[in-house]
């Protein structure tokens, strides 16, 4: 079948939709999901111009169907491509809530907050200088802070929603910070310390995969949540001994983009489920089941 005849069935099939036969329904959705992404803007086009409510109905159904096959595959193959690429793994967890997203505007919001570090930054700065200037730039001049009256809040853990709102929770800040980081080729990196995700400067010079906590590589930590403040290993070990937590070297070591999205799609289950979201809750249990 050609693709004009292609679009002629899936166009013919999308004007039976009110099928009311529901076991002829069904061969006829099983036959539109079948077209996968090609199917998507018939489906869109007639959901803006069809205003009976079943026909809108099953169509938002097809729809979700369809937007999620494509957030599980785009997952699963950053998954098996190794994970190298943060921004990446945020717009495709982003796109599961938000379909439209503009991916190139976050990516132009990311590359001016750079540019504007960038433009007071020198090579003589120490580790400490360099965080002070991503620390003004972010929280003085972007505005961006913790989120603390919505601290669960699921927009506080979507990138595209977070670059908007300059809002978010320590993990989404950590990762805005990271993505400036990663722009400045500064070494910064995410530990996945348990409660409260932070992030670690780490010496450029030494192997961040051969250092333990005994000999750490880390030169100190900072929080995003509280303004890019730095901290010590034994402040570490004093917020694990308030929380009850036993130490453990993952606490203070640099952790994987694999770990930092899994985190976050914790985060944004705990927070549907607090909503009593169970239906987003389950689906998103089923991309975090990707990547393990």
């Amino acid at each position: 079948m050609n693709s004009s005849e292609s679009f002629a069935e899936l166009g013919a099939l999308i004007n039976l939709i009110d099928e009311p036969d529901e076991t002829i329904y069904l061969k006829i959705k099983e036959r539109i999901i079948s077209y996968e992404n090609k199917a998507i803007p018939f489906l869109e086009d007639a959901l803006e111009h069809n205003l009976n409510q079943l026909p809108q109905k099953r169509i938002k159904i097809l729809l979700h169907k369809l937007r999620f096959d494509n957030v599980c595959v785009e997952l699963s193959n950053w998954y098996l491509l190794g994970g190298a690429n943060l921004f990446v793994a945020c717009m495709i967890i982003a796109k599961y809530q938000y379909p439209h997203l503009d991916e190139n505007a976050i990516k132009e919001d990311l590359e001016k907050i750079k540019r504007d570090v960038w433009l007071e930054f020198n090579l003589d700065l120490t580790a400490l200088e360099k965080v002070r200037l991503i620390n003004h730039i972010l929280f003085d001049v972007y505005k961006f802070m913790g989120d603390r009256a919505n601290f669960h809040a699921p927009v506080n853990s979507y990138l595209n929603t977070v670059m908007e709102s300059r809002r978010g929770n320590p993990l989404s800040l950590a990762i805005v910070y990271l993505l400036v980081a990663n722009l400045l080729e500064i070494p910064i990196y995410g530990v996945n310390l348990p409660e409260h995700f932070v992030l670690a400067y780490v010496d450029r010079h030494s192997d961040i995969h051969m250092s333990t906590p005994e000999k750490s590589n880390v030169l100190f930590y900072i929080n995003p949540f509280s303004g890019g403040t730095t901290f010590s290993r034994g402040e570490i070990d004093e917020f694990l001994k308030q929380i009850k937590i036993e130490a453990s070297p993952n606490f203070y070591m640099p952790c994987s983009n694999m770990d930092i999205i899994r985190r976050l799609l914790n985060n944004l289950i705990f927070a549907y489920d607090s909503t009593g979201n169970k239906l987003k809750a389950e689906e998103l249990k089923m991309l975090l089941a990707i990547l393990k």
